[in-house]
């Protein structure tokens, strides 16, 4: 999933991070030129939603694009009252993933 995202970005135009993991990303300190951060609510041993929350007390103000695959109306809740400008679910359409990073585009100003 991770590498057909990145694929597709870079058709579109778009310059693309991928990280393998939450350790990966961790370790990425600079995001100042990130239109949004793409994040899957399910990491395996972790919640994406956790993650944000996470890089937001560490000042990353990123806009955050959640995909998932487990769709639930809490799931749901809770990534929207975490701020997201989108919430996905699997699958999804290469075109509502580029009307979602333009919409975190215009919110970048």
């Amino acid at each position: 999933m991770r590498t057909s995202i990145g694929r597709l970005l870079r058709a579109h135009g778009l310059g693309v991070l991928l990280f393998d993991s939450v350790e990966a990303l961790f370790g990425h300190v600079d995001f100042s030129n990130a239109i949004c951060l793409v994040i899957d609510i399910n990491l395996g041993h972790r919640s994406g939603i956790d993650l944000r929350r996470h890089l937001m007390k560490e000042g990353v103000t990123t806009p955050v694009i959640y995909v998932t695959g487990n769709d639930s109306p809490t799931h749901r809740s809770i990534a929207v009252e975490s701020g997201c400008v989108a919430y996905l679910t699997k699958p999804f359409t290469a075109q509502s993933l580029i009307e979602s990073i333009e919409r975190a585009r215009s919110e970048l100003g």
